[in-house]
């Protein structure tokens, strides 16, 4: 029992600790950073107390880790993360297949990719960061400015490739090859995580199985893990699992699979085929898992109809422009051959909808199908995307409703399956001026909480926490996160399980949402009374192969 003072005390809550074992009542103590004690109601005396919490018919439990986050970039222009937070998201944990850090080698400029209204969010940024030489630097940078909550990344495999070999198609050369091993490790030793793949993405588009396996080698030598968007979500998911599968297998490292899903009505039923391989691969001692979003519609690039060959040496837009080249696109994009992931392939235009136009003259096409703009604009849908992205100058980000409710939920209830968002954390009053985006950046946590708990009974309270909580952690390696024990950080959510819910949808997306009452970050309160404090506690977390 904790004999010295306490900072809070939470009293009367129901506790769900992250491990899925089942709820009960208790109090939790909190002294400076961490949880002190755990006692049954009224053992803990309120005397030694500097603040007692009242928790009566509320949830207390670990804070949540999004182990797919994009708040790399609204991070550094808004460190309350306000979209997340709110959701009781305590831990972001980025860089899918891009991370701002190592700059060096052949990366020009590591936020090359960003549109206008993004490059103007971290104008502030941009020239500091140049100096980001170690994949550390970003994050120390990020952290001594101040956020709110911890932050933690994997090296990006793309800009890995980038560092070496530019935007080349390809194999590396030997010596190439050598310089991102070296880089690799040496992110490692700053604390990533291991390292992460966005297959569908140039440059990693680019990279074949054999690098793969050589670079997952580096990572899983420290303890980290291969983590990477499937080459394939459609015509070839089975095959890109067993890709993924394989990499595991032959560099002798975890694999987790991002957002896993079936993608295009013709594939849905490849869901249950997926599920199967990926228990079959478990059941003869390949560690892979995956993490999922709560959503039917996915969030990408416009761009990402197209070919990826396209965008080799940054040249998407000059190429677009180019009549001869629009008419091969057009015929590979019509009628794809399966090698490359054409995302309108098995849902038509008719089930795209871009919403991150930036050009005034643009704006009325936000929220519309693809197939009603190009209706507008009296054009085939595939013409209206040439134009639209040589009129944007930047990728558009789009909605893409690919995916079927029943295997969402399917996907949901494996035990090896975790949540993720798949999206930054942001503030509606900035970013709504900025354009739309997916609700899964302000709903992801309370939708599964509300939706596939309380509504559906899909999931246990407890299951779902342990997939938003505890199972994140022990994949990351997280050392003394993710479960509610004495000693152990004090990330801790407070909400409510009867009013928790999503209030973002895919026409209205930037609204936060309900039920959050408080957060702490390292025993710091982020939120009181479903309000942000302003405060800035976070850390940077670090992979196990750190020094």
């Amino acid at each position: 029992m904790n004999t010295g003072s306490i900072d809070i005390l939470i009293r009367g809550a129901r506790i769900v600790d992250g491990t899925g074992n089942p709820w009960f009542y208790g109090d939790v103590a909190i002294a400076g950073e961490r949880i002190c004690e755990i006692a049954p109601p009224g053992h803990i005396s309120s005397a030694k107390a500097r603040e007692v919490v009242n928790a009566e018919g509320l949830v207390v439990c670990p804070g949540f880790i999004d182990i797919l986050s994009h708040s790399h970039v609204p991070l550094l222009h808004d460190p309350r993360d306000l979209s997340k937070i709110t959701q009781g998201v305590t831990a972001e944990v980025m860089g899918e297949g891009w991370s701002p850090a190592p700059v060096g080698g052949q990366i020009m400029d590591s936020f090359a990719d960003l549109s206008p209204k993004e490059r103007e969010l971290v104008r502030d940024w941009i020239e500091p960061a140049k100096g980001w030489t170690r994949f550390r630097h970003g994050l120390e940078a990020m952290v001594e400015r101040g956020v709110s909550p911890n932050v933690g990344s994997f090296l990006g495999g793309g800009t890995l490739r980038e560092y070496a070999m530019g935007l080349r198609m390809g194999d590396p050369t030997h010596d190439e090859l050598e310089l991102m091993r070296r880089v690799m490790a040496e992110a490692m030793e700053d604390g990533a995580f291991g390292v992460s793949y966005a297959l569908i993405y140039p440059p990693d588009t680019y990279t074949s199985t054999e690098e793969l396996i050589e670079i997952a080698k580096v990572a899983g030598r420290y303890g980290g893990i291969y983590i990477t968007h499937l080459r394939s979500e459609g015509e070839q998911l089975l095959e890109a699992i067993e890709e993924a599968i394989s990499i595991g297998r032959e560099a002798h490292v975890p694999v987790e699979i991002y957002h896993l899903k079936a993608s295009g009505s013709h594939y849905w039923q490849k869901m249950q085929l997926a599920i199967e391989r990926i228990q079959r691969a478990r059941d003869t001692g390949v560690d892979v898992a995956a993490d999922m979003y709560p959503y039917a519609g996915s969030g990408t690039g416009l761009s990402s109809v197209l070919p990826p060959w396209l965008a080799e040496g940054g040249m998407l837009y000059q190429r677009l422009s180019d009549p001869t080249i629009r008419e091969k696109v057009r015929a590979e994009v019509l009628d794809p051959s399966g090698e490359w992931e054409a995302m309108a392939h098995g849902i038509g235009p008719e089930g795209v909808m871009p919403i991150g136009f930036e050009r005034p003259e643009n704006q009325q096409y936000v929220g519309k199908r693809l197939s009603e703009i190009a209706e507008m604009r009296g054009q085939c849908w595939i013409d209206a995307v040439f134009d639209l992205l040589i009129s944007e100058q930047q990728r558009i980000f789009t909605i893409y409703f690919s995916m079927d409710e029943a295997n969402v939920a399917l996907g949901l209830r494996q035990p090896w399956v975790k949540i993720s968002t798949d999206a930054g954390g942001v503030d509606p009053a900035w970013a709504k001026p900025h354009g739309s985006t997916h609700p899964r950046a302000y709903g992801t946590y309370p939708r599964v909480l509300a939706k596939y708990v309380r509504e559906e009974q899909q999931l246990t309270l407890e299951e779902a926490i342990r997939k938003m909580s505890g199972a994140v952690a022990a994949r990351l390696g997280l050392r003394e996160r993710g479960l509610l024990l004495p000693g152990y950080y004090a990330d801790v959510v407070l909400f409510d399980p009867q009013t928790i819910a999503d209030r973002a949808t895919f026409e209205d997306a930037h609204q936060l949402s309900i039920g959050v009452r408080d957060v702490w970050v390292n025993g710091t309160r982020v939120i009181r009374e479903s309000q942000h404090t302003g405060a800035t506690p976070g850390h940077f977390v670090r992979g196990s192969g750190a020094r």
